[in-house]
């Protein structure tokens, strides 16, 4: 493809102490077979040896830019400075213990400008995940078309989309006070504001599972239930219905939260549903998850 004629791809990323990941990561960016990138780091307050790697690794590839927070923000706060930072016609993310593979922007531009040429607009793409821990490895299996009210039920796209820079920030960016969902509460504002997503049916990203000490985990049940408390207060419009596919969410495998009897009754005060009171005794009957 030649460069002159080639679309700057901007790719954002936050970190904070995961030098050895992180560097991998930026690797992954730097080493893709689509030359024209820019990735934007936004070390939020670490204090490893991160800002000095970032530091030499800029001075010897300008396609690097590094921002620093002396104390840490948050991960959406140093993502959307980083977005802010941007200055790509196309926008991606990547989390600093996740990596691309070396055709992952090659091909997410070729293929939206296959769609586009062929008369289909799709807002933003998304990719199937390969799964890694330790030596196992995985895929996701991810729907090929995803709606705003789609996300209500799950976050079918996953924690990056792949676009137009300006759809990112006319959708208003990340919510820093939401206290997990965040990557479900601003793609279900960009797949509301400008239509649905597309797969890319291609395990380009790498989603790195490995249970480590530096892992920060979302999976508590008093925070996850406040994100989806705010997630209908901002979206729910009143439907009974939005809340209830919510909870569901809140209580599916991939939590493993079981219900306890005051969730019952908010998902039951919410309306008959026969299908949904199904699924959620279903969940307040299994076992609890173990630790």
């Amino acid at each position: 493809m030649d460069m002159s004629e080639s679309p700057l791809v901007s790719v954002y990323m936050p970190t904070q102490n995961r030098l050895a990941s992180m560097r991998a990561a930026v690797e992954s960016v730097l080493g893709q077979t689509y030359r024209n990138v820019e990735l934007v780091v936004v070390d939020d307050g670490s204090t490893d040896e991160t800002p000095r790697w970032l530091a030499e690794r800029a001075l010897q590839d300008p396609r690097l830019k590094v921002l620093r927070h002396e104390k840490g923000r948050g991960a959406c706060a140093a993502r959307n400075e980083a977005i802010r930072a941007s200055t790509g016609v196309f926008l991606t993310g990547l989390d600093d213990d996740d990596e691309f593979k070396p055709h992952h922007i090659e091909a997410l531009l070729a293929y939206w400008h296959l769609l586009t040429s062929m008369g289909d607009q799709p807002s933003v793409l998304y990719v199937q995940y390969e799964f890694r821990s330790g030596d196992k490895r995985w895929y996701s299996a991810k729907v090929g078309r995803c709606t705003a009210e789609m996300m209500l039920q799950a976050n079918h796209v996953g924690n990056q989309l792949f676009g137009p820079r300006d759809r990112f920030v006319s959708a208003g960016l990340f919510d820093e006070e939401m206290p997990a969902w965040q990557d479900l509460e601003f793609f279900y504002r960009i797949l509301k504001l400008h239509g649905p997503g597309r797969l890319l049916d291609l395990p380009s990203y790498v989603f790195d599972v490995a249970p480590r000490p530096d892992r920060i985990s979302s999976k508590s049940k008093q925070k996850v239930l406040r994100a989806c408390q705010l997630m209908y207060a901002k979206h729910g419009q009143g439907q009974g219905r939005t809340m209830q596919l919510m909870l569901l969410q809140v209580f599916s495998e991939y939590y493993g939260f079981r219900p306890d009897a005051a969730d019952m009754r908010q998902f039951m005060k919410q309306g008959w549903w026969a299908e949904g009171w199904y699924q959620m005794m279903r969940r307040w009957l299994r076992p609890p998850a173990q630790a």
